[in-house]
């Protein structure tokens, strides 16, 4: 009876730790600020055919609106009720939206943002728990719960065990629904992340502060030293990990990781922090998508950081517009239209499950591992090439590197990698490259 009792207990919490995304579909999204509209049409145009998992949303109820002089990005986590009600649409189209993602099996996963409610009166609790149990009633997959380092873990599980299971017209009976929380800890403080493992998973923000560090070099620190990264690096359990190089606070110099966070403005670094974040097997992943806004530095601050998304004349969110090369317009960044970063997604499916194997390095910022038999990627974080013969791990046959270009039909639209019956290729990689990594994977094996 004991055994049953305690296998029931670990079966119930490790509900809360599955991201709920389909089999072989490994990393999410989070389209910062997009409206519901446009993020339905993403699903469905891109991120399902891309191999996109979930997505992560700003908060759908009703906010404090600011207007002077313009709408900050950060009145969306000030909520005044649970309409949902914002800049990015309405109830309908947050239906819609929901509904049509699920079509295509991406899911949706919410921001929950508490204000300092009283969580330990049952009421709240249960006011709460209304609120999610309609999102997960319209089909909502799961939740990040915004600041949880300021609740008590016993209050955010009390209203996590009021919440019902996920809707069956999307998921199998009995699913719980996905659950990650903002835990900054960074060491060295009373609040620690595991803390909060028996509510679910929690944000690792080390993560992209050491691994900025490492590819800026900062501080001494070189990419050889990655060969342990994770839980070698002091990290939270990979199964209790949310990883991201970078998020909408960091992005700005807020939260947690300071300068060393690597964004979008330094795209050269950047992808290849991405890229090896999507290949390394650490944690459950989540790549970002931005907005530009015009940057103003006084005194090494960027006094514009508080801006909102790009909007109309009347206040009103712009739509997320398409170029003719798939990046977008209207100054919304789309990280995860990016080749390398898209590519690198679906690199991460496709070693789903395979080992950390086949580590080399130089001695410094010249690293190479592999996925087991499946996926092999090199970088070149150097001042000088990168000429070496590595074993990949992977069958015989030619490969396109999915970072320069990919396989079209028949053949590699840049660099092929050849790789020989034991395993082994040859790898030049310039320090002037536009991306100096490299990366194969036996679905772009010609």
């Amino acid at each position: 009876m004991g055994v049953c009792f305690l296998l029931l207990i670990v079966g119930v919490c490790w509900a809360q730790y599955n991201p709920n995304t389909r089999p072989g579909r490994t990393s999410i999204v989070h389209l910062f600020e997009w409206r519901w509209a446009d993020i339905a049409l993403e699903c469905e145009r891109y991120l399902a055919p891309n191999g996109f998992g979930g997505v992560q949303v700003s908060p759908p109820n009703e906010n404090v609106i600011i207007t002077d002089p313009q709408q900050p990005w950060w009145e969306r986590y000030q909520p005044v009720s649970y309409k949902l009600c914002t800049r990015s649409g309405n109830e309908t189209e947050f239906r819609d939206m929901v509904t049509r993602c699920n079509k295509v099996g991406v899911r949706d996963c919410r921001l929950v943002s508490l204000l300092d409610l009283a969580l330990e009166k049952d009421y709240v609790r249960s006011k709460v728990a209304e609120y999610m149990n309609h999102l997960i009633d319209i089909g909502v997959a799961g939740f990040r719960i915004d600041a949880a380092k300021h609740m008590w873990p016993g209050d955010v599980k009390a209203i996590l065990d009021k919440l019902k299971d996920l809707n069956t017209n999307w998921f199998a009976a009995g699913t719980k629904p996905f659950i990650y929380q903002e835990v900054i800890d960074l060491g060295g403080e009373p609040i620690k992340g595991s803390d909060y493992f028996g509510n679910g998973r929690v944000t690792e923000f080390k993560y992209g502060a050491k691994l900025g560090t490492v590819i800026r070099k900062w501080n001494g620190e070189k990419m050889a030293y990655l060969r342990n990264w994770g839980e070698g690096w002091g990290f939270v359990p990979s199964d209790r990990a949310l990883v991201f190089v970078d998020n909408h606070d960091n992005q700005r110099g807020h939260g947690a990781g300071g300068a060393s966070i690597l964004t979008f403005w330094d795209a050269r670094p950047y992808k290849m922090a991405v890229g090896f974040m999507l290949a390394h097997p650490y944690g459950f992943a989540r790549v970002m998508s931005s907005f530009r806004w015009p940057r103003y530095f006084v005194n090494g601050r960027d006094v514009n950081d508080w801006m909102g998304p790009p909007s109309n004349a009347d206040g009103s969110t712009k739509p997320v517009t398409l170029n003719a090369d798939t990046t977008c317009g209207n100054n919304w960044v789309c990280e995860h239209r990016w080749r390398q970063i898209k590519n690198m997604v679906i690199f991460r499916n496709m070693v789903d499950g395979q080992p950390f194997s086949n580590w080399w390095d130089n001695g410094s910022n010249q690293v190479a591992f592999g996925r087991g038999n499946k996926g092999f990627i090199v970088f070149n974080n150097d001042d000088w090439s990168l000429n070496e013969t590595l074993q990949t791990g992977l069958p015989a046959g030619t490969y396109c590197d999915v970072i320069s270009g990919q396989k079209e039909g028949d053949r590699c639209t840049a660099v092929e990698v050849h790789v020989t019956a034991d395993g082994v290729a040859d790898f030049l990689i310039s320090s002037e490259d536009e991306d100096p990594f490299v990366a194969i994977h036996v679905d772009a094996k010609l």
